[in-house]
């Protein structure tokens, strides 16, 4: 099995970049890995991919050396399955609001003896070239699972959520807990701005990694002096958007047009 890169790198407590993929294209990872991102995160509560583009996806971010993680729909057995036999180094769940969400997870992204994940010598297990009571064992070792905290119900979870031992990082959610808190997509209002100081701090106390969605470069800076070390840099969509149409703003303005 591949080693999580990711996971040893958040160890280290080195710096990490990541963005979410909803584009399904293996050529959209392909440019965020020579763009020297560390991971994706493949869509699927948002974006309209297919399980078999999933498969793509992670075999592209397998080629550039990233880890490919992938946010579930919903915590299902099924769909957990199915992308970590895709090949997926780990999970992250959305809208996660107690310890249960985490706990069913586990339960089926991990092998016996932490979970119940259902046998099988895919992808993940190189089709059964090796014996597969060292895959199981390796597996382990090398999933991930994220929740995403999204509302202040989750945030007020957050120590209980946060102290199961197989939770690899936590990821905020500021966008939905905007609206959660009634000022939607006011991302930097003093509510919301409170509510993730409180999760960052609960984290802190847990020994849990904390992941900030970053939306400008000023966040950056201010979760770098708080001690963050993982950043996930928006999605495909907004940041190739933006990209194109400051380059065709650059341009207009250039030849002096308004």
């Amino acid at each position: 099995m591949r080693i999580n890169t990711l996971k040893e790198k958040i160890a280290r407590k080195q710096t990490v970049f990541g963005l979410f993929v909803s584009i399904p294209h293996p050529v959209i990872v392909e440019m965020i890995g020579h763009a020297e991102y560390d991971f994706v995160i493949i869509d699927l509560e948002h974006a309209a991919t297919s399980m078999e583009s999933v498969e793509e996806l992670i075999r592209a971010a397998e080629l550039v050396g990233m880890t490919p993680l992938v946010r579930i729909s919903k915590v299902e057995r099924a769909e957990i399955l199915k992308v970590l036999d895709c090949g997926a180094q780990g999970i992250v769940i959305p809208h996660v609001e107690q310890l249960a969400q985490v706990e069913e997870a586990v339960h089926y992204a991990y092998y016996h003896p932490v979970g119940m994940r259902s046998l099988n010598s895919g992808r993940p297990g190189v089709f059964g070239k090796h014996p597969l009571t060292a895959y199981i064992e390796e597996a382990n070792e090398q999933v991930m699972v994220v929740p995403m905290i999204e509302s202040m119900k989750g945030v007020r979870q957050s120590a209980e959520i946060l102290s199961h031992p197989r939770v690899s990082f936590v990821l905020e959610g500021a966008a939905d807990l905007s609206q959660s808190l009634g000022v939607p997509w006011q991302t930097n209002h003093p509510d919301v701005q409170r509510a993730l100081e409180a999760l960052h701090g609960t984290a802190q106390q847990c020994g849990v990694p904390y992941a900030t969605v970053t939306r400008g470069v000023e966040d950056m800076s201010i979760w770098a002096e708080r001690g963050v070390h993982i950043y996930v840099l928006g999605d495909d969509r907004n940041t190739a958007f933006r990209a194109y149409a400051q380059k065709r703003n650059d341009y207009r303005n250039a030849g002096g047009q308004t």
